[in-house]
């Protein structure tokens, strides 16, 4: 699903080894003015983040220098959760070879998290190729989603104690990325056991680091067939489709036999496998809203969603940015009424400037339009500032001729409704007479 290169909370208070590990860091940081940067110690890692990004192939660390200062301006005006991979998406291998270690990308993606106040989150995906039967020294990036083999379980869980170690301010850590590299093609299932047994060292290692390291799985995709489909036909279902059954199979196992998770990932997109969007492109997305009650019918861990995809069918582009705008604000409004606490946009990046749902203008143009902030990043960022974790929302009644067309959340402060028609609408929230434009994303003041 995701391509290769793809309130907050902050640092818990460090005591003993760990203190004293994190000032040396910082003392060196300032002697020799690396990028292992000494951040201030903000309380105890929450386990619910809010709303943010995830940092993908190209980012806000390489490019035009006048771009990558309006990026990270960007980034910088509201503190976000922000979501780096160990390797791939922007990062290279961590470890060519055994114990020979090279950081220097990934270093370069977590100061831009730091320098832009942002709450750092790994994803310990991928693994080194001489864990999946490479050889020593060579990266085969064509390969970057082979799991490990078992016998280097150890091996990858080991190098994500190294990472913690490194940075010691990160403490939120997401283990693998949508279980690749473990579907059993001749049981025609995920392998569920291996991903769970690989899950289970990184949690212990990463705990015996720091027992306040919060660590969360399995970071399934939630694939959906249509309702037509009846092969992998599960109950969780909708006019949507259903969820595929063995994507369940496996999160309860994992569930059942996991060492502990201080939050569980999903993610998923409101098509359904065959890409078609039932009954319409709006509407599939209530599939976020029925995975979510799923699963908090089973673990009562925050639940977060590391990618969510709400797009028109096909790449129609009809109803240009205000559609793919109102299409997000759905999506976050379905994951929220799930019982989502957490959701990192997979920001698609792209280097020519033409891309309407990227957060920023890419960084490599130099026209004084580069890294400037996008609609889809102005509306994570007040989407996080005002239905943080914790948030109690309440009901709101609508009115008029097209009040179910009109897709609202909304707590005692701020009221957001969405027009999911492509014409202007009337309607009435708690009495109150609003105008919509087509496709239009609106914040109302609450009650």
């Amino acid at each position: 699903m995701s391509e290769p290169g793809r309130r907050t909370a902050g640092p818990a208070p460090v005591t003993g080894r760990r203190r004293a590990r994190q000032a040396a860091l910082c003392a060196v940081a300032l002697v020799l003015g690396t990028v292992l940067s000494c951040t201030p110690d903000p309380g105890p890692p929450k386990p619910s983040l809010g709303w943010g990004l995830t940092h993908t192939q190209y980012s806000a660390d390489v490019g035009d220098a006048a771009a990558l200062k309006a990026a990270r301006e960007s980034l910088s005006a509201q503190s976000l959760p922000q979501n780096q991979h160990l390797m791939g998406w922007g990062a290279t291998n961590p470890e060519p070879a055994p114990g020979r270690y090279d950081f220097a990308s990934l270093d370069r993606r977590i100061d831009v998290i730091r320098k832009t106040s942002g709450t750092p989150v790994i994803t310990l995906c991928c693994a080194p190729d001489w864990m999946k039967g490479g050889r020593p020294g060579d990266t085969d990036w064509s390969r970057l989603e082979t799991a490990p083999s078992p016998d280097h379980y150890d091996d990858f869980a080991a190098l994500a104690a190294k990472v913690a170690e490194r940075y010691p301010d990160v403490r939120h850590f997401i283990v693998w990325n949508e279980f690749k590299g473990f579907f059993d093609e001749r049981q025609n299932r995920w392998n569920y056991e291996g991903y769970t047994e690989l899950y289970n060292r990184v949690y212990r290692a990463l705990k015996k680091v720091d027992k306040d390291n919060l660590v969360g799985g399995p970071y399934l995709t939630m694939d959906s067939h249509p309702p037509r489909t009846t092969t992998y036909a599960s109950p969780v279902k909708g006019p949507w489709g259903s969820i595929d059954r063995r994507v369940l199979d496996a999160f309860q196992y994992w569930n059942r036999h996991k060492a502990g998770a201080d939050f569980v990932v999903v993610d998923g997109a409101s098509h359904a496998r065959n890409g078609e969007t039932l009954p319409d492109e709006f509407t599939a997305a209530d599939k976020f809203t029925a995975v979510g009650r799923w699963v908090r019918q089973q673990t009562s861990a925050p639940l977060w969603w590391a990618e969510y995809y709400v797009e028109p069918e096909g790449g129609d582009r009809r109803g240009g940015q205000a559609l793919d705008h109102a299409l997000q604000a759905t999506g976050m409004i379905a994951m929220v009424k799930g019982g989502a606490t957490t959701g990192f946009y997979w920001n698609p990046q792209d280097r020519d400037g033409r891309c309407t749902r990227c957060l920023w203008r890419s960084t490599e143009l130099t026209d004084g339009s580069g890294g400037r902030a996008l609609p889809a990043l102005d509306l994570i960022r007040r989407f996080d500032q005002e239905f943080p974790p914790g948030t109690t929302f309440r009901p709101v009644t609508t009115t008029g001729d097209d009040a179910g067309s009109v897709r609202v959340l909304a707590d005692d402060q701020a009221v957001l409704v969405v027009n999911t028609l492509d014409r202007p609408v009337q309607v009435r929230i708690d009495g109150r007479p609003a105008g919509l434009d087509a496709y239009q994303v609106r914040w109302l003041s609450g009650s």
